[in-house]
């Protein structure tokens, strides 16, 4: 059975619930194996994470060569992986880096990318939601190693025992490679929130806020959600750019997505229509995004979502 990479992604060695759900996927097309990027001490921790969910293998490759560095060095890294073991496929996160770093191996490899997939099956055939939305496509790699990209929550993870014997991976970095380098950097404060792209929950706000995003924070937190807002809330100043949903923001995918106040353009629903459940409040029962949706509720959301925070809390107590 050919070995499918998974990249793992983490945060100092924290596995995140992406990966589990890659390595989920990957036993559907081979035998898993993880890619840790980061200190070699941390590599036997890391590997008793993943085990849990079918790694076999774990190639450890230090990253003391490639911090400070864009991710061209990742890259390379990745290619020497590839041409070594001739995996059946390449799993990696979704997330920005994630997205670059399958572009740069997809050229060096001479291999077909495809991104932001939400579902992966044996072949492998992935599923996409495409042009803003409007079309679900299937789509499989004809050429070299498929390098496919995975948006969070697109696989359950499930639990199974695997190997996860570590090997050590020694790369070689060109000069090239090194030509874009990080200068400074800063890690975000956090809100104590799941992160948007990675959330089961998401609770977003709109135009209809009106500038109080009170009621969805609250809300957000009554069910363990991330927040999330719409261009216009951005636009007007109410909300960080890090929180926009939609074709010029992030792309979620969530297993419940609540939307409120938001009139559900192209743009906004670019970023959310892949989610499992849908769910908006809005005043007006004219809303596009009425159309769109398994549950919609017609009402003041300012009005709604307290009442829904309450219910929730009660019931939680």
């Amino acid at each position: 059975m050919s070995e499918v990479l998974v990249v793992i992604d983490h945060a100092e060695g924290e596995v995140k619930k992406p990966t589990y759900e890659l390595l989920t996927i990957a036993r559907r097309l081979g035998e898993p194996s993880a890619v840790f990027f980061g200190a070699p001490a941390q590599g036997d921790p890391v590997a008793e994470k993943v085990k849990k969910y079918g790694a076999e293998k774990v190639y450890v490759i230090d990253d003391a060569e490639l911090k400070g560095y864009l991710v061209a060095p990742k890259a390379e890294a990745l290619q020497q992986l590839v041409e070594k073991t001739s995996p059946a496929a390449v799993l990696i996160p979704s997330t920005f880096e994630g997205k670059e770093v399958a572009a740069r191996l997809a050229i060096k490899t001479g291999s077909g990318l495809i991104t932001d997939a939400v579902d992966v099956q044996e072949g492998p055939v992935t599923t996409q939601s495409v042009f803003a939305g409007n079309y679900t496509v299937t789509a499989k790699v004809t050429q070299g190693t498929p390098i496919i990209t995975v948006k969070p929550n697109s696989a359950a993870p499930e639990e199974t025992e695997g190997a996860a014997a570590v090997e050590a991976f020694a790369v070689t970095i060109s000069d090239v490679a090194k030509t874009a380098q990080i200068i400074a950097a800063q890690p975000r404060q956090s809100t104590g929130r799941p992160e948007l792209t990675e959330a089961a929950i998401v609770v977003s706000g709109g135009r209809g806020t009106g500038g109080n995003f009170e009621p969805i924070e609250q809300f957000a937190d009554s069910l363990g959600a991330a927040v999330g807002a719409s261009r216009a809330a951005v636009d007007s100043g109410w909300m960080p750019h890090a929180f926009q949903v939609g074709q010029t923001g992030k792309t979620v995918s969530p297993q419940l997505y609540v939307a409120n106040g938001i009139s559900g353009a192209i743009q906004h629903r670019a970023g959310m229509q892949t989610s499992k459940t849908i769910v908006a409040v809005n005043k007006d029962e004219e809303a596009p995004i009425f159309e769109l949706v398994d549950f919609g509720v017609v009402g003041d959301l300012h009005t709604v979502l307290p009442a829904a925070t309450e219910q929730v809390t009660q019931r939680k107590g």
